[in-house]
């Protein structure tokens, strides 16, 4: 049986000989800086897809998830914009360049179609179609959840240039996506990618791998500078030091968007818990934080709101900024930072 090209391919030739050269790649995969287990001992895969399986209490929302309709090919905002799609998926404005993150429009994030939960009702006003002429496309990890092989062959003839960890390109340029337009970054890496717009490359602690087979290809954060702003993009990642380290070097940081959602006790090192996304905020010396990676899929056992509910309850007690946008509502750094607790609306 034919393997469907939605599980993209592994990294060979000149790719891979430039992988095992890469300081972080040791024992026939990349390692994450801080010793990390995919599972705490004793949570079997059996018991994990057992409780996943599960009926469990408000895990998706049964009300209408709401949303923006923003013109996303409007003329230039005079500052920085963000717009996001749900889960990890948002269009940064930069004057009149366009860098699209993580896009994902399909019902499932699966290399199926008809396979995996489905998206909230609601959460899909965007298409790829909506999507204006894409200047930089960064992909942080080759995770379903983050790169989607439908929204890709959609989306490609748009892109101008990609950017992503080392060894993801394998499945792009599988995919169409000639070498060319692929840019792959080690951990340190660094590139001025448009006008004044300097794309960095910083650790994550997570893992990687659309099949059985992991830790082929890097996971990264994105440290995202102009002569005036820095916005942070981190992808996936468990809490560790480099927050820390990261704010240190590349902070104070204009606006952070930090994964809050699809965590569990039973993975707790690569995925915060919320009361560490607000924690890794101000480790990163954040002004705003813009919690993602939550409200659109469900991909772990807690309440669909509780990430948000839990996030901004802690980022109160540390006096942090949150803003919390609906789907497609304008955050504009600097000026504004939409803050409604809209989900209470949607809980009843």
């Amino acid at each position: 049986m034919t393997k469907p090209k939605s599980f993209g391919a592994l990294p060979a030739g000149a790719r891979l000989e430039r992988i095992e050269q890469s300081p972080n790649y040791k024992n026939e995969g990349f390692q994450n800086l801080e010793s990390t287990d995919m599972r705490i001992q004793g949570a079997s895969y059996f018991t994990l897809m057992r409780k996943f399986f599960a009926k469990g209490v408000d895990r998706e929302p049964v009300k209408l998830i709401p949303s923006v309709k923003t013109d996303l090919r409007a003329p230039a905002p005079e500052l920085p914009c963000i717009i996001w799609f749900g889960h990890s998926s948002y269009l940064i404005t930069i004057g009149d360049k366009k860098i699209l993150i993580d896009p994902v429009f399909s019902e499932r994030t699966s290399p199926f179609r008809s396979i995996g939960k489905k998206a909230y009702v609601g959460t899909l006003p965007y298409t790829a179609d909506d999507m204006p002429e894409i200047d930089a496309l960064i992909i942080t990890h080759d995770h379903y959840d983050h790169l989607d092989y439908d929204t890709i062959i959609k989306l490609k003839s748009k892109v101008k240039k990609v950017y992503t960890s080392l060894g993801v390109g394998s499945h792009l340029e599988f995919w169409g996506i000639t070498a060319d337009k692929i840019t792959e970054f080690d951990w340190g890496q660094h590139e001025t990618i448009l006008p004044d717009i300097e794309l960095i490359a910083t650790p994550a602690r997570h893992f990687s791998g659309r099949g059985l087979i992991r830790n082929k290809t890097l996971w990264s954060s994105f440290v995202l500078r102009t002569s005036t702003q820095r916005i942070f993009i981190g992808g996936d990642s468990g809490y560790d030091a480099s927050f820390k380290k990261i704010g240190e070097e590349f902070g104070p940081f204009d606006l952070v968007l930090l994964e809050c959602g699809q965590y569990d006790p039973m993975w707790p090192f690569i995925h915060m818990m919320p009361e560490q996304t607000a924690q890794a905020a101000v480790d990163l010396k954040a002004k705003v934080l813009l919690p993602v990676h939550w409200g659109k899929y469900t991909l772990s056992l807690h309440r669909w709101y509780d990430p948000i509910q839990r996030v901004t309850r802690r980022a109160a007690e540390l006096n942090l900024s949150v803003t919390t946008p609906m789907i497609g509502e304008k955050v504009e750094i600097g000026k504004t930072y939409p803050a409604s607790t809209w989900w209470n609306a949607v809980i009843g």
